[in-house]
């Protein structure tokens, strides 16, 4: 049976973790006046906060004051963390390691990329798709890398085979191009931080004194009583209205066109497709507005990946499989996944499997994993056949087909523009 669900408030956590760094630093501005400091051995009171690591809060003030130290600090626990593993420096602040863990006697290959991001300050964490014109598209990641100038990618969400369009919240910068499915769990992206909930769509059309529900935005159609926004992002052409349906043309707010046939997709507007019971009525005005949100509300979130199932949920294992409908996903597999520690840094983790070199992860092992990686918060990404990962200008797993197949998009670390 699966665990109830509870949404943390991420803006209170960050509250918090404000609290504690302004004592630590009180502290710290206290002994400077009495004593030299010498942070590597100096002593702090402990400050308790229910669910917040003051021990890593620690390190990252005294981080901010000694960047060196931060550098020091963060090579010494990659190192006494994976102490038989490869470790390679793929830039300041993030590390590629390579190791081989065994269960039930056997071999399981795993690749994880650590990232510092107080250290590796012109990196961003960002998802991409594989083509900006069209979420209808499929490539490799080595060309999303590439296209992006990533130092490293892994394959991001789940996404609709034949099509290539994403199955799950999808933002970036801001921009939402598509919804949630089946209330899945996602990872919100924020300028300072991360955080983990099970996301649903928050959307409507206001017209005609009358206020209609969004049941999805660019998302393949389940029922034909719902009723679905289709950007540019979505091609040329929105799909045909269902049956009893209609697609409403909506260009610079405006409706211009109602047809059950395909309808073109407007530069500066969207497609409203749905049951003509419902949309008929706001035909009589023909000025709309679509306001969109999530719930939960994610004030300054910058980029949304989704996946699922959770892996770690505030500091503990947590697996809830069947909630999200994703019992096919079960038993031993090639496994991604991406998770973040209580002082920000990010993992990243591709997990090979269906060979006798490399047998792949269940769910719980992955989860007891990225628990011990440090993770207090972590979800599954996409796995099987599109687990892939690229360090550096390479892929560095074993994925079943040689370079990867083409995915519908990646969660990548890039240059930021101002870098």
């Amino acid at each position: 049976m699966d665990t109830l669900f509870y949404a943390e408030n991420y803006e209170l956590r960050k509250l918090a973790e404000v609290a504690v760094n302004v004592t630590i630093i009180g502290v710290l501005v206290l002994c400077q006046a009495l004593m030299p400091i010498h942070a590597s051995n100096m002593k702090v009171a402990k400050v308790s906060v229910p669910g917040f690591d003051t021990t890593e809060a620690k390190t990252n003030i005294f981080g901010k004051i000694n960047p060196e130290l931060r550098k020091k600090n963060f090579d010494e626990n990659v190192r006494s963390r994976y102490p038989k593993a490869t470790i390679t420096d793929v830039a300041d602040g993030v590390k590629h390691v390579r190791m081989t863990k065994y269960y039930s006697g056997r071999p399981v290959r795993i690749n994880l990329v650590q990232v510092d991001m107080e250290i590796a300050k012109d990196l961003e964490l960002i998802p991409a798709l594989s083509s900006e014109a069209t979420l209808k598209s499929r490539r490799t990641i080595t060309t999303i890398a590439k296209n992006n100038d990533a130092l490293v990618a892994l394959n991001g969400t789940y996404f609709k085979p034949q099509s290539g369009v994403p199955l799950g919240t999808l933002m970036i910068d801001e921009q939402l191009y598509t919804g949630p499915i089946y209330d899945r769990v996602a990872m919100g992206i924020f300028e300072d931080g991360y955080d983990i909930a099970r996301v649903q769509l928050n959307a409507a059309i206001k017209g005609s004194g009358k206020t209609i529900k969004v049941d999805n935005i660019n998302q393949p159609r389940m029922l034909s009583t719902h009723v679905l926004v289709y950007t540019p992002a979505w091609g040329k052409y929105s799909p045909a209205a269902p049956k009893y349906g209609v697609g409403l043309q909506v260009s610079d707010n405006r409706i211009v066109k109602a047809s059950a046939n395909p309808v073109e997709i407007p530069a500066d507007g969207y497609v409203i497709s749905g049951p003509k019971s419902l949309l008929y009525d706001l035909l009589d005005k023909k000025d709309v507005k679509l306001s969109i949100n999530t719930t939960p509300e994610w004030k300054g979130v910058k980029h949304i990946i989704s996946g699922g199932p959770y892996l770690v949920k505030d500091g503990e294992v947590y697996v809830d499989m069947t909630a999200q409908k994703l019992q096919p996903i079960g038993g031993r597999n090639p496994r991604s996944a991406i998770g973040y520690t209580a002082d920000n840094n990010i993992i990243l983790v591709a997990v090979d499997g269906r060979e006798g070199s490399s047998i792949g992860m269940t769910l719980m092992e992955l989860a007891n994993f990225m628990k011990s990686a440090g993770c207090i918060g972590a979800i599954n990404l996409d796995g099987g056949g599109s687990t892939v990962m690229y360090v550096n200008g390479s892929v560095v797993n074993k994925p079943q087909m040689r370079g990867g197949i083409p995915l519908s998009n990646a969660i990548i670390l890039a240059r930021t523009a101002k870098s």
